[in-house]
């Protein structure tokens, strides 16, 4: 069975329910998190985690990430952007050494840098897959929790990479965080399928690579999975942004 398949499959058995979302009639509130589009999971070449030849779901990702944040930028919308930073030869379990601090994989991909002069626009880096937890400060302070409280944020929108390793585990953290009274304005987390992406590992590359065959992550499959678990808990999809 081919991964086309297999994901058309999932769709009969596992559905996802998926709404247009028109940010022109948006009330107030809502703000955009941009997860990891870092030159290392998402420019071609750029590292052990990198896409090694160009990649329509993760070229696509970026290019509506960059019409998003240009539209949330002139209406003065509020912006969150996760940039993963590791130091060197710490890398993170189970995975090889990836956007180390200094080295380039760790900063915006060339399509994203202008957020780094956005007044809008809060970059937070973290040392770990789950953005939530990365987000706690020496002081005991979050800074997702500080940037929706500053921006009165109650709808957050959510794109990024990967979808169903770093973006679902802030999502269903957020989600957690909500529940538990840490973040009571926010009412809503949206996930844009288009504007997430996640690896392609095929089976038989993953073992021409030395590596089991446990390893093997199709691209179009677990990026449904990924939305799929995100719906589940709660997290509401969006397959149409308007602006």
């Amino acid at each position: 069975m081919t991964e086309k398949q297999i994901t058309e499959e999932l769709n009969q058995i596992m559905p996802l329910q998926l709404s247009a979302l028109d940010l022109t009639t948006v009330e107030e509130g809502t703000g955009l998190v941009i997860v990891d589009e870092v030159n290392g999971f998402a420019t071609v070449g750029a590292g052990n985690l990198a896409p090694t030849v160009p990649n329509k779901q993760v070229s696509t990702m970026v290019e509506e990430t960059d019409r998003l944040a240009r539209y949330f930028s002139q209406n003065k919308m509020p912006i969150l952007a996760f940039l993963d930073t590791h130091q060197s030869g710490k890398p993170e379990p189970p995975y090889p050494p990836h956007c180390e601090n200094g080295t380039g994989e760790e900063e915006l991909v060339p399509e994203l840098k202008w957020l780094e002069d956005e007044p809008k626009a809060t970059l937070v880096r973290k040392d770990c897959i789950n953005g939530f937890i990365g987000a706690f400060q020496p002081d005991g302070s979050n800074a997702v929790v500080d940037w929706a409280r500053t921006n009165q944020v109650n709808t957050v929108l959510v794109v990024g990479i990967c979808t169903d390793i770093c973006v679902m585990d802030f999502v269903l953290t957020l989600l957690s965080a909500r529940n538990h009274g840490m973040l009571p304005e926010v009412k809503e987390i949206l996930v844009y399928d288009k504007g997430c992406s996640t690896y392609h590992l095929p089976r038989e590359t993953a073992e021409s690579l030395g590596l089991p065959a446990s390893a093997s992550h199709p691209q179009d499959v677990t990026h449904y999975m990924g939305l799929y678990f995100m719906a589940s808990r709660g997290a509401a999809l969006v397959n149409q942004v308007l602006v």
